[in-house]
């Protein structure tokens, strides 16, 4: 993406990005607070809109976007990811469209609250997963944040109940967003080997890749009798999915990542299961137990434990 785009010929992302330059810190902001957002659209869009009919019209409503936002980057190096086909393919199947089906299903089922505190949870993922699967090293002082994040995903899950522990009576929501976090942690992992390309047109592959996978869940939707015509409310949702979570809050991450690098922007995203439960409580007015309050300070006590003490004694 160029960044020496003059004012009169600039995209509209390229005007982003110099506005951004100065701005980093409130564009990570209002990403987190978007990215909170999706958790109370979820609940919002529950006998407003199906799941698969909300998925297939959010990467549908992104594709369309970064086309004319973005084709010229786009037809410029389209071309480069030819021999990258496959990786793709998975990287956009099991990180955009097997996670928000799995997301926005999930939300027939639990909280917003929930959704977000256990979504928050995907940087320690992500750190456990390059542990495990990756290879990577990891101190003692992270693997002790990594666990203490998981007492917090157990506390969610069993509603600070023992009884629901020991008999194993989970919220099949909670389990489904809890999926689909490990699902997006192996995605942030497989962006290791992301193809030399400007990262809009790495989001645009990955996208159409996402509306063309999302096709056979929303025609087995269909078939099951679970796909009902949206609302008023639910085409509103559609477009606010579609152009906010899906487009705008990624490009300004992807902006941000560029200009103080992923580390910096990384912390920003604690925000996130911060600002779900809020909005969820003053938009949905869904309850705040003493629980929500017990597993949000074990994952954000996790994180900050597993991502800068960890970090210092690495």
């Amino acid at each position: 993406m160029p960044s020496h785009s003059t004012s009169a010929q600039a995209t509209p992302l390229a005007r982003l990005w110099h506005w951004s330059q100065r701005q980093a810190p409130l564009l990570l902001i209002f990403t987190t607070l978007i990215w909170g957002c999706n958790a109370v659209a979820a609940r919002l869009a529950v006998g407003e809109i199906s799941p698969m009919m909300l998925t297939t019209a959010r990467w549908g409503i992104c594709c369309v976007a970064l086309w004319f936002s973005a084709r010229r980057e786009i037809s410029a190096h389209w071309r480069a990811l030819r021999p990258h086909w496959r990786y793709i393919a998975v990287m956009g199947t099991a990180g955009f469209t097997a996670f928000n089906a799995l997301f926005y299903t999930a939300a027939h089922h639990t909280t917003a609250i929930n959704i977000a505190i256990i979504q928050g949870t995907i940087p320690v993922l992500v750190l456990m997963g390059g542990f495990l699967v990756a290879g990577l090293r990891s101190t003692p002082i992270q693997l002790l944040g990594v666990g203490i994040t998981l007492a917090g995903i157990v506390v969610v899950a069993s509603r600070g109940e023992l009884a629901v522990l020991t008999g194993l009576g989970f919220n099949v929501g909670d389990v489904w967003i809890l999926l689909a976090s490990l699902l997006y942690a192996g995605y942030m992992l497989g962006l290791r080997r992301r193809p030399a390309v400007p990262p809009v047109v790495f989001f645009a592959a990955l996208a159409a890749v996402a509306a063309l996978a999302s096709l056979p869940l929303l025609a087995l939707e269909v078939a099951r009798g679970e796909f009902f015509m949206p609302t008023a409310t639910g085409w509103a949702l559609m477009l606010f999915v579609g152009l906010l979570p899906s487009f705008v809050s990624q490009i300004t991450f992807i902006q941000a990542v560029a200009l103080i690098g992923p580390a910096r922007a990384g912390v920003y995203m604690n925000l996130t299961p911060i600002f779900g439960p809020l909005l969820a409580v003053l938009v949905l007015g869904e309850p705040l137990s003493l629980y929500h309050g017990v597993a949000l300070a074990l994952v954000l006590g996790g994180i900050w434990i597993a991502e800068h003490l960890g970090q210092r004694r690495a």
